[in-house]
């Protein structure tokens, strides 16, 4: 009967130790990085009142009988649950997502903890911010990279160290000119003896420069005859000259070639007069008709080939004799008056182009435009590739045309540094070319550098827009330039990109986007702010814009991290149970990351704590209950004898 006292002691005595659990657990709900515990329960001691039996050929085997002698506490385990975190903004204060811990060290030992808030002190150390320790990693050289031998240890962060200047030595340019580009309109022209009026537009080559065009060549001519008839000074009758009423009894008409339709000529008498003749001639749209030296001369107004252009007037009379019908008592001796004397133009052009700073090109013939009105060729055309109208009120002639047009450029700029941290603004600009595909460039400085060699060149584009070529005049394989402050000479690369390829320029017809999009150069700078990225590297980030790898924060896993003992203050120390530990870095040895700006709650469950807590008070009631009911069977065993 003793022994369920003893038990229910036990029980008691156990109850409250997972109370002291539970109550630490709730008591650090708030506990930054803070891992809860559990503790588990077994039975203690065992007395055995009768053994098991054997089953024998007369009987089956018997169990063993035995009671227990209580209970007592098998662990107190540390849960390792990942906590959720929470968004701080300082920069310093750390994370863990996933396995690891935080190395500190006081300078004696390290310590071990998921607690990441962090700072620096005076001496630039990064330090836990609650006791001081110094927090443990890998510091990174001059270059910013961290050395596969360098050796964990305190983290020392130079503010206000001074980067200094790096000299620009690679530029790279990338992205789009545009193939249909051209802003080549006429800037001034002069016609010479050209008789050219009008010159205007814009080159579709986009090419400027200066067009000699040279115009030879005669014009062409209109078909004219004169009549057989002389002598006449207008006044005379039709009568008085031989043509008779019959004459006039059918319609006489003017036929003009090259798509003109017969006009009648109508209205005239025996008593109609030569004037008379001459008008009614006049009016037939195409023809004029006038009196030279005592003869009717009938012209064809639009000129060319005698062939095609040409005037026939016709007597319909088929009855009356020739010498009765105007044609051939007046136009002529037949009944057919014809005049095709015509002749075609022989008019050429031909253009020499001479880009702005170039040579002149080999000639390219030109096209010649022929008035729908006269015949005669009054404009010029395909100058620049076409988009220029050069045209004449009346009549282009031999003669030279010169005329300018405008440059179509593009220009973009980016600053490079000297070695002295100098400033320096670097223009590249883009000239298009009458070669097709072809941009001449020029790199410009914009405050007195002297150019020395690399300065202008070309580059060439494949037919699908990717580069073929990116080439320096002279022979050069950089820029280079004299700064004029005293720094050291310059030569910069200039990376356009692989040829073949769409990795630097291109030309599409699409908007412009051209620019030089990096340069490898920056001024002095001042360590003016950190950042830490997943894997714990922090990064410098200077006045000038520099950003490099100052040091990386370690971590440590162990094979049984439950097996830490605990130190206080959310520290825990190595054990012989937990393992060494391995040394490491975020996202290579240690599966985890790190987060920035946010720290690790608690992961104290306040349902599971008052879950727990209810089931440990009503564990300790019962075997409270035990004890008073032990009691209660001793007192009756006490009052047998009275």
């Amino acid at each position: 009967m003793l022994s369920s006292l003893f038990s229910g002691a036990a029980g008691l005595r156990n109850h409250v130790v997972r109370m002291d659990v539970i109550g630490n657990n709730i008591a650090n709900i708030n506990s930054v990085g803070f891992k809860r515990s559990r503790t588990t329960f077994q039975e203690a001691l065992i007395q055995t009142l009768r053994g098991a039996g054997r089953p024998s050929t007369i009987s089956g085997g018997t169990n063993p009988v035995q009671r227990g002698l209580g209970m007592s506490v098998a662990s107190i385990d540390n849960i390792f649950s990942q906590g959720g975190l929470e968004t701080t903004g300082q920069i310093t204060d750390l994370a863990i997502q996933g396995n690891g811990f935080f190395v500190l060290s006081d300078g004696k030992q390290r310590f071990y903890t998921r607690v990441g808030t962090f700072g620096f002190d005076a001496n630039s150390d990064m330090v836990n911010s609650a006791n001081g320790m110094w927090v443990q990693g890998k510091m990174a050289d001059g270059d910013g990279n961290i050395p596969a031998t360098a050796t964990i240890g305190d983290i020392r962060l130079p503010f206000g160290q001074q980067d200094p200047a790096k000299v620009t030595t690679h530029a790279e340019l990338a992205n789009n000119l545009n193939s249909a580009a051209t802003d080549s309109v006429v800037t001034s022209f002069s016609a010479g003896t050209t008789g050219v009026d009008r010159v205007s537009g814009i080159a579709r080559d986009g090419a400027g420069g200066t067009h000699t065009i040279t115009v030879a060549g005669v014009q062409s001519t209109q078909s004219t005859a004169l009549s057989t008839a002389a002598g006449l000074t207008g006044a005379e009758t039709l009568g008085s000259l031989g043509v008779t009423a019959a004459g006039l009894a059918e319609v006489t008409s003017v036929s003009l070639d090259n798509g003109a339709s017969s006009s009648p000529i109508s209205g005239l008498t025996v008593n109609s007069t030569v004037d008379d003749l001459v008008a009614a001639l006049n009016k037939v749209q195409g023809v004029t008709a006038a009196i030279d030296g005592g003869q009717i001369r009938v012209t064809r107004n639009y000129a060319g080939a005698g062939a095609t252009n040409n005037i026939t007037i016709i007597s319909t009379t088929a009855t009356a004799p020739a010498a009765e019908t105007i044609v051939g008592a007046i136009l002529n001796a037949s009944a057919t008056f014809t005049a095709n004397s015509g002749t075609n133009h022989t008019m050429t052009a031909t253009d020499v182009f001479t880009p702005t700073g170039g040579i002149a090109r080999a000639p390219v013939d030109l096209g010649m435009e022929v008035s729908d009105s006269t015949g005669l060729v009054n404009a010029i055309t395909d100058v620049g590739g076409g988009g220029i109208t050069i045209e004449s009120n009346s009549q282009v002639a031999p003669g030279t045309l010169v005329l300018n047009t405008k440059d179509t450029q593009y220009s973009t700029s980016i600053t490079i540094y000297d070695s002295q941290g100098g400033k320096h603004t670097l223009v590249m600009t883009f000239t298009k070319q009458v070669t097709e595909n072809t941009w001449n460039w020029e790199a410009n400085l914009t405050a007195g550098e002297r150019p020395i060699y690399g300065s202008t060149g070309n580059v060439v584009f494949n037919g699908d827009g990717s580069m073929s070529s990116f080439n320096f005049d002279g022979g050069a394989t950089g820029f280079g330039f004299d700064p004029g402050t005293g720094a050291d000479l310059m030569d910069v690369q200039l990376d356009a990109g692989t040829s073949g390829r769409f990795d630097g320029l291109t030309q599409f017809a699409s908007n412009y986007t051209a620019s030089i999009i990096t340069q490898d150069g920056y001024t002095l700078g001042i360590l003016d702010k950190i950042a830490i990225d997943p894997t714990g590297e922090i990064v410098g980030i200077f006045t000038n814009g520099v950003s490099r790898t100052l040091a990386q924060i370690a971590l440590a896993d162990f094979s049984n991290e439950q097996g830490l003992i605990k130190a206080g203050e959310s520290l825990f120390q190595i054990s012989p149970n937990s393992g060494a530990g391995v040394l490491g870095v975020a996202g290579e040895t240690i599966s985890a990351s790190i987060s920035s700006g946010a720290l690790e709650a608690s992961n104290v469950d306040l349902s599971q704590e008052f879950t727990g807590m209810i089931i440990a008070q009503r564990g300790f009631q019962a075997n409270a209950r035990v004890i008073t009911t032990s009691d209660s069977m001793l007192d009756e065993l006490v009052n047998l004898k009275r």
